[in-house]
C-alpha cells in the first residue's frame, strides 16, 4: 500500500511538473520582458553599492544609463502583429487534456504489457544469491587479475585476491597469490601460515612437505600463531604421531583467548586424536586423561572404531564428500593403504553423480600417493 501511495506522489509531482508552464501567462507583449530586465539591473547596481563593489559616483552614472533605456522601453509602440490569444489558450488545454491521461495512465500500460504484475516478490537474501550476484563476484574477480597483470608488484591486490581464491576453492590460484603477497609485503608469521593453510586446502587437506615449511617458519616468527600450531598438529596426525598432535593441540587449547572463534574446531581434533567422544563443546578433562592414559596401541583401536563406524555409515549414505575425505586420511594415518585405495574406490561410486566431488577424491588420492 505504501509503494501506491509513494507512486500516486510521484505522478502527481510528475503531472504538475509538465502543466506548470503550459498555464503560466505570457509576458512577451508590450515590452514586459525588457522592461523586467532593465528593473532587475536597478536592482543589481543597488546591491552592488550597498556591498562596496561599485562607488556613488560609478552607481549614479549606472542608475541613469538604465532608467534611459527602461524608460525607452516603456515608450516603445506595440508590435504591429499581435497573435490571438485563444487559439493559444485552446492548445493549451488540449496539452493539459492529454498530460492528465499519458503521465497516469501511460507508464501503467506499458507495465502491463511489458512488466510482471502477477510474479510475487522476492526475498532480499534469495536477490542475493541469484547467479547474477555471483556473475557480480566473479567479474570483480576479472577486473582485480586484469589490475594485477598490469601491476603484478601490487602487494595489497595479491593480498586481497588470495582469501576470495580460498573461498571460490580455487586453491592453486591462492597458493600462488600467497607467494606474492609473502614476497612483495614482507615475511611475517600470518602470511606463512596462511601460505600453509592455501598449500594445505589445494591437496585437499593434507599437509605436504611445503606446507610444513611454511607452518614452522610461521611458528619460528611467532610462537603463539594458532593457525600453524593447528596445522602442524594436524601434520602430526596424519604422520601417526599422534601423542605429539594432541600435545600440540592442548598446549593451543590452553593458550586460547577468551572467545578464540577456532576452539570448538580444535577441540574436535583434540577428541579425535585421543578417542574421546567428539561432543560439540569438545572433550571434558576426564575424556581427555582417560584417553591419554592409553598405552598408543589402546588408542589406536579406539581410532580404528571410529573410523569403522565412520565407514559404516559412509557406505549407508554416501552423499557426505568430506566423510569419505576424512575416511581416506584416516586410513593412511592407520597404515591402512588398501583400505584407504578401497575406500577411494567406494566413494567414487557413491558420488558418481558429482563430478566435482570426484575429482576432489582423485587429487586427495594423488597427494597421498595412492595412485600408484
Amino acid at each position: 500500500m505504501i509503494l501506491w501511495i509513494i507512486f500516486a506522489f510521484m505522478t502527481a509531482l510528475a503531472i504538475f511538473a509538465v502543466l506548470w508552464p503550459l498555464g503560466r501567462v505570457s509576458r512577451a507583449a508590450g515590452g514586459g520582458s525588457d522592461l523586467l530586465v532593465y528593473k532587475d539591473q536597478l536592482h543589481e547596481v543597488d546591491r552592488d553599492r550597498a556591498s562596496g563593489l561599485i562607488g556613488e559616483a560609478e552607481a549614479e552614472a549606472a542608475r541613469l544609463e538604465v532608467s534611459r533605456r527602461l524608460l525607452a522601453a516603456a515608450d516603445a509602440p506595440a508590435p504591429a502583429f499581435m497573435p490571438d490569444a485563444q487559439p493559444s489558450l485552446q492548445r493549451r488545454r488540449w496539452a493539459v487534456i492529454a498530460a492528465m491521461l499519458i503521465l497516469p495512465f501511460g507508464p501503467v500500460g506499458l507495465y502491463v504489457a511489458l512488466g510482471s504484475p502477477n510474479l510475487p516478490g522476492e526475498p532480499a537474501f534469495a536477490r542475493g544469491n541469484t547467479p547474477n550476484r555471483q556473475e557480480s563476484i566473479a567479474k570483480l574477480v576479472r577486473q582485480l587479475e586484469t589490475h594485477l597483470e598490469q601491476n603484478p608488484n601490487d602487494g595489497a591486490g595479491w593480498e586481497v585476491l588470495a582469501p576470495v581464491y580460498m573461498q571460490l576453492n580455487r586453491f592453486d590460484d591462492a597458493v600462488e597469490a600467497r607467494k606474492k603477497a609473502l614476497k612483495l609485503n614482507g615475511e611475517n608469521a600470518t602470511r606463512e601460515a596462511d601460505l600453509g593453510e592455501a598449500e594445505t586446502a589445494a591437496a585437499n587437506g593434507l599437509v605436504t612437505a611445503e606446507a610444513k615449511v611454511a607452518f614452522e617458519r610461521a611458528i619460528a616468527r611467532d610462537p603463539h600463531e594458532a593457525k600453524a600450531r593447528y596445522f602442524l598438529g594436524l601434520a602430526a596426525e596424519q604422520d601417526g604421531k599422534i601423542e605429539e598432535a594432541a600435545a600440540l593441540w592442548k598446549a593451543l587449547l590452553a593458550d586460547a583467548p577468551a572467545g578464540a572463534p577456532w576452539v570448538g574446531f580444535v577441540r574436535e581434533a583434540l577428541a579425535r586424536a585421543t578417542g574421546a567422544p567428539a561432543a560439540a563443546p569438545g572433550p571434558n578433562a576426564n575424556d581427555v586423561a582417560t584417553a591419554s592414559d592409553m598405552s598408543d596401541e589402546q588408542r589406536r583401536d579406539m581410532i580404528r572404531g571410529m573410523v569403522t563406524r565412520l565407514a559404516d555409515r559412509l557406505h549407508g549414505d554416501g552423499a557426505d564428500v568430506e566423510g569419505w575425505l576424512r575416511l581416506v586420511r584416516a586410513y593412511v594415518v592407520l597404515g591402512d593403504r588398501d583400505k584407504a585405495k578401497d575406500a577411494a574406490a567406494d566413494a567414487r561410486r557413491a558420488l558418481g553423480d558429482h563430478p566435482d566431488d570426484v575429482k576432489r577424491i582423485d587429487d586427495l588420492i594423488k597427494g597421498l600417493g595412492l595412485d600408484g
